[in-house]
């Protein structure tokens, strides 16, 4: 485990340099970033050769050996690549740079090999990559520059790494790779009829699809409903819905109101950054709906036009919607606002998503159980007074890449975010977990996750490498408490033709597993999804998979939809089900529920959020384990205790026998305490009444 309050201290050079953050130019001793970055080439490193040269062929203790961190341990003089470097991630340190340093830095970012070269270079890989890049033994003559940090020692030379590994009996990390049923499977689930920016799991069982309206296809009617009891028949399967105005990066979620009505903020350019859409879903599986989405900028919009905003329900059931742009790539918005607007009240201007434009969009947001907001944006993270919205904790920044401190984890170097799982009686600590991210200027993708505790009393965020370098993915809580990551690329940033390489592979994330032996590789895709791709829940268990909208003149735009089976379908054991008549919960009460179990049990159930997916960003996802007890059949499910454990809204109720999940249950937890049943008073819009 490793907790960082910052990255990379050991290495001051390798900062980002962006006149957008920084507000002034790169310095000269920025040169190693840069370098990495590929804005100066690589092999400016014989520059620096040049200036250590005098030191060369002084008698020196040679490569330091003993005294090492951890269990690192010397291996010998190689040569460079042939064509290429042996490792990809540089730090430079004119005067710093040790192998104490060096392997302490690689180490923390779990790589299991590292290298110094030119005396002032440390390089961090894997020990695979030596042989891939054709890298042989040298003469230990070869590396015979010092170390700038410590002229004692020899620290490589040119084109020469003094390379060390990792030999303790405990790995940095364990990746697990499953095979068969136990890895999971894609399959196609239909031919689609748009490019979906965000997708929503409706109370009626049926899953909303919202794409670009004006700016998309020319036959688009920019929204449509997936009926999947009708897979066989498309023309049923596709139920045709319209929006007015554009919704492309919108943000979505579900109200907690007594239907579970879908509301949709936020938009391209101008009336439509202002709008509020709702849809109301019904009709049931097998069973056409009628009800459309509903809109009129000039009754109910926002406060401030938003392009790329992020919303969520709040204790008071108000909706909270914090960020984003004017408009494609305008100013930053950097307020946050309430719906429905309480009297009086304005937009709340927040510094810090002034100062953190434009790597701050789509920010991930939380209720926290012990109160206050969570919010994390660009790479830094606060807690907010749920009601002033003023700050009470700020958080260490999140590490980024291990050369790179500055990288982000929220549009437009998007990585991926979910809360993790609570258990009863809910005392211990939220856990946020983010994946993923990129660099700002060359976009050098994460192959990290970063973890927190926000409401500890000295948060720190402890960092676990992924099986791969990950931006412009999703990720997706299962009913076991699991969580898969998918989609996005390799290199590169959100946005039209910025990323390459698709990451086709599926990541298990099990949180219940020790630090950095979480991550299972699972099965592969064949479909590229890229920018605007998305990932929810289904009813069944499965993963609803869909989107990709790269415009890279390389990938296609993607209409069709998979599922992603996750191994607990594909084990070969029966599902347990369930009867429950009260789906409409109050805190803390005692819920009467008949179950059968065909696997022995013991009987779990989890709470899932209703969600919706767009950029990274699942908007209402939460999950939670609340208490049960039976006896025989008759069970009794504690509901979560208060509005900041589970805030008020629709959860899908699952019943677990062993791994196995039920089909789930719509429920409501909370009722409707903002009274959103009844807005907004408009005739153009429809209103259930709470």
């Amino acid at each position: 485990m490793f907790a960082f309050s910052r990255a990379g201290p050991a290495y001051p050079a390798n900062i980002s340099c962006s006149p957008r953050i920084q507000k002034r130019r790169c310095k000269a001793s920025e040169v190693g970033a840069r370098a990495v970055e590929g804005l100066l080439p690589t092999h400016a490193s014989a520059l620096i050769a040049k200036r250590e040269g005098a030191l060369i062929g002084r008698q020196a203790a040679g490569p330091q050996k003993t005294g090492l961190p951890g269990s690192w341990q010397y291996q010998g003089c190689i040569t460079e690549g042939v064509g290429k470097r042996v490792w990809k991630y540089q730090l430079i340190s004119f005067d710093g740079n040790t192998a104490t340093t060096c392997l302490s830095q690689c180490q923390n970012f779990g790589y299991q090999a590292a290298g110094l070269e030119y005396g002032s270079e440390c390089w961090c890989g894997d020990v695979v990559e030596i042989a891939a890049a054709g890298s042989t033994v040298a003469p230990e003559t070869d590396c015979n520059v010092r170390c700038s940090g410590d002229q004692s020692y020899l620290c490589g030379g040119g084109n020469r790494l003094s390379w060390y590994q990792w030999k303790g009996t405990t790995p940095l990390y364990v990746w697990n790779y499953p095979t068969g049923p136990a890895a999971g499977r894609y399959e196609m689930l239909i031919g689609g009829v748009c490019i979906p920016l965000l997708t929503t799991p409706g109370v009626n069982g049926k899953y909303t699809f919202v794409e670009k309206y004006g700016t998309g296809p020319p036959n688009s009617t920019g929204a449509y409903e997936l009926d999947v009891t009708q897979i066989s028949n498309p023309s049923l399967a596709w139920r045709t819905m319209h929006v007015k105005t554009d919704v492309f990066c919108s943000a979505s979620i579900t109200l907690p109101d007594k239907v579970g009505r879908q509301i949709n903020i936020g938009g391209w350019s101008g009336t439509s950054t202002f709008g509020v859409r709702l849809y109301w879903p019904d009709g049931s599986p097998g069973v056409p709906g009628t009800n459309d989405w509903q809109e009129n900028v000039n009754e109910l919009s926002l406060q401030q036009g938003r392009w790329y905003p992020s919303a969520m329900v709040m204790t008071n059931g108000s909706i909270l919607v914090v960020g984003g742009e004017t408009g494609s790539n305008g100013p930053p918005v950097p307020t946050l606002e309430i719906l429905p607007r309480p009297p009086g009240a304005g937009t709340v201007y927040c510094d810090w998503l002034q100062r953190t434009d434009p790597y701050n969009l789509y920010p991930f947001l939380a209720v926290l159980p012990s109160g206050g907001i969570f919010v994390a944006y660009y790479n830094e993270a606060r807690i907010l007074d749920e009601r002033t919205f003023a700050t009470i904790k700020t958080l260490p920044n999140a590490p980024g890449a291990v050369n790179n401190p500055g990288a982000g984890r929220t549009y437009p170097l998007e990585g991926t975010s979910m809360l993790l799982p609570q258990y009863a009686p809910y005392t211990a600590p939220l856990g946020i977990l983010i994946c993923g991210g990129s660099t700002i200027g060359a976009a050098i993708a994460l192959d990290n996750c970063v973890s927190t505790t926000p409401e500890s009393a000295n948060p720190q965020w402890t960092l676990e490498r992924m099986p791969s370098q990950r931006v412009i993915s999703c990720m997706t809580a299962l009913p076991d408490g699991t969580f898969l990551i998918l989609n996005g690329a390799h290199q590169g940033a959100a946005g039209f033709g910025l990323a390459t390489s698709p990451n086709l592979n599926a990541v298990l994330y099990d949180p219940s597993k020790p630090v950095n032996q979480r991550m299972s590789v699972m099965a592969n895709t064949t479909i590229a999804r890229m920018y605007h791709s998305e990932a929810i829940l289904m009813q069944d268990g499965r993963v609803l998979v869909s989107g990709s909208d790269p415009q890279d003149g390389k990938n296609p735009q993607e209409y069709r939809v998979e599922v992603f089976i996750p191994p607990y379908l594909l084990q070969g054991r029966a599902r347990p089900s369930f009867t429950i008549a009260n789906k409409d919960w109050a805190y803390g009460a005692s819920i009467p529920i008949t179950v059968t179990l065909r696997n022995g049990g013991p009987a779990r159930v989890s709470l899932l959020g209703a969600e919706s997916s767009t950029h990274g960003n699942s908007m209402g996802q939460r999950t939670l384990f609340p208490a049960v007890s039976c006896g025989g059949t008759a069970c009794t499910i504690t509901s979560p205790p208060n509005v900041r454990v589970a805030p008020p809204g629709w959860y899908q109720l699952f019943l677990l026998d062993g791994p196995t999940p039920s089909t789930s249950t719509w429920v409501r937890i909370g009722g409707d305490p903002a009274g959103l049943g009844n807005w907004p008073n408009f005739p153009d819009f429809k209103k259930p009444g709470v």
